[in-house]
């Protein structure tokens, strides 16, 4: 006979959390929102960590390189997707891991024989007023001089004049060297008073460029994930398929930790993957998805770095629907927590679970955590932000940007079932093909919402994560309590009647 959980299988909206007494040391500037990434053992400190409890999904409409430098800087990871070729993913990768924080590629380069039309109408394209003149041309050419607003007046000189007759040659211009630090570099534009200063080598080749604007910007990102070379961490998806060529192309590529991608991680794939990736290299590996301790118990002895859980319970995933497998979020986490806090009394070692999908509200995250998750993992939350791969488009009044799910028809995400099977084409869908309502930059929004967890944490009386987990009490609510907890039997102003 098979086996039936006779509890009710819950989701986070099923939950509230009750205030614990708020002390002085849970005020929201006290709260600390680091955790661990990858399993580390009893008494030893984790080898990677992340500054914020929130991680960005493995999907093609979510987790580019755009998207991954943006929540780097703010203390979280993203995972690179990896329904593309492996080449395109690596080289993701690497745009993050040479991405230096106040240090700028130039995107705006022209020569000495362009004209003051070429500069005026590169500057109404990009929007940048400061341009590298170099001998090709390029970011990495010789650099021969920069162009700024003040050198031309387009009142009074001729739209063909050469930039050579008007740009601040390269003898008056004061540059660092490559390798110094950006500390280093603030130092000279304020002694200088510069707006700009360019990093050459020692063949006078553009490197970066550095702006007094970006010193403020550095300093509003105290949290950036970065590694021992003070490049942002990056991770990124792989599958039990082409693991065998796609892990040394990431690898090679500066990769910081891996995650298996896939719609049921509680299979035999998952640990054959496992098994060579650990064998062949020095690298973490998250897997998952499972929702269940037999699940987890299975990944952990396979060698799992983290577990994902959830199946089923992302916006536009539809599994449940299509072959009836699943759980509620809420109990899945509460109860792979349990299996993971137990492992940990047995064996030392301490292996962290991550919250993959169900997130409604803010306040769901810091459920997630409470009920036992050490970070979280979003899609449709990053899929709105500029910084998404996705395209904007007109709605109405406003404008929405794309989504769609690995499981979809367009995604073409075959690799991601682990069944074993060489088939490429999807006999049906596991998600859809979907919009979600445009919401500005990554940082800004991120902000509020890392102030509404503080804000909480705080009510619940805790300064950290781990302090939420032994501290936090939790009640079911029903579905009239839900109703009462937002506005109602008011007419809101904002509303037509």
């Amino acid at each position: 006979m098979a086996y039936i959980y006779e509890e009710v299988s819950r989701t986070f909206s099923e939950y509230l959390l009750i205030p614990n007494l708020t002390t002085e040391k849970c005020t929201p500037d006290n709260i600390d929102l680091s955790t661990p990434l990858v399993k580390f053992k009893k008494d030893e400190e984790c080898s990677l960590k992340l500054n914020i409890p929130i991680v960005s999904a493995i999907m093609q409409s979510v987790s580019n390189d755009t998207l991954a430098i943006a929540l780097a800087r703010c203390g979280g990871l993203s995972f690179i997707y990896a329904s593309q070729p492996i080449e395109s993913q690596a080289e993701m990768v690497k745009r993050v891991k040479k991405y230096k924080s106040g240090f700028v590629v130039s995107d705006s380069n022209l020569t000495i024989d362009s004209t003051l039309k070429d500069v005026i109408e590169l500057k109404n394209r990009t929007g940048h007023s400061t341009i590298a003149i170099t001998d090709d041309g390029t970011a990495s050419g010789k650099l021969l001089g920069l162009v700024t607003t003040r050198d031309y007046r387009i009142s009074r000189d001729p739209l063909d004049k050469k930039v050579k007759d008007f740009m601040t040659p390269f003898s008056k211009l004061v540059v660092g060297k490559l390798g110094i630090s950006l500390s280093e570099a603030n130092d000279i534009i304020w002694e200088n008073k510069l707006n700009c200063l360019p990093i050459v080598d020692d063949e006078q080749r553009l490197h970066y460029l550095v702006f007094r604007k970006d010193y403020d910007d550095h300093k509003q990102n105290p949290y950036e994930l970065l590694d021992s070379n003070k490049r942002l961490r990056v991770g990124a998806g792989i599958n039990t398929r082409d693991y065998k060529e796609r892990v040394p192309a990431l690898v090679d590529a500066g990769v910081d930790v891996l995650c298996i991608d896939s719609s049921d991680g509680f299979s035999v794939w998952q640990k054959y993957t496992l098994d060579y990736i650990k064998s062949n290299y020095n690298i973490k590996v998250g897997a998952g998805n499972v929702v269940d301790r037999e699940g987890f118990l299975y990944l952990a002895e396979a060698g799992a770095d983290f577990v994902k859980v959830g199946i089923g319970g992302g916006s536009i995933c539809i599994t449940r629907e299509q072959k009836g497998i699943g759980r509620g979020q809420a109990t899945a986490v509460i109860e792979v927590a349990k299996a993971r806090d137990e492992y940990f009394e047995k064996t030392g070692v301490y292996i962290p679970i991550c919250s993959d999908g169900g997130i409604v509200h803010d306040y769901h995250i810091v459920l997630a955590l409470a009920m036992g998750a050490d970070f979280v993992m979003m899609g449709r939350y990053f899929a709105r932000f500029d910084e998404s791969p996705t395209k904007k488009v007109k709605s109405g009044n406003g404008y929405v940007k794309e989504y769609w799910g690995e499981g979809s028809n367009r995604a073409r995400n075959w690799q991601r079932y682990d069944h074993g099977g060489e088939s490429t084409n999807l006999k049906f869908e596991e998600g859809v093909d979907s919009y979600v309502p445009y919401a500005g930059k990554l940082r800004d929004n991120l902000e509020i919402t890392l102030s509404k967890i503080k804000a909480t944490m705080s009510s619940c009386g805790a300064a950290s994560i781990s302090e939420l987990q032994k501290t936090a009490r939790l009640t079911v609510v029903s579905s009239t309590s839900i109703i009462e907890g937002g506005a109602h039997d008011v007419i809101l102003k904002d509303k037509d009647y």
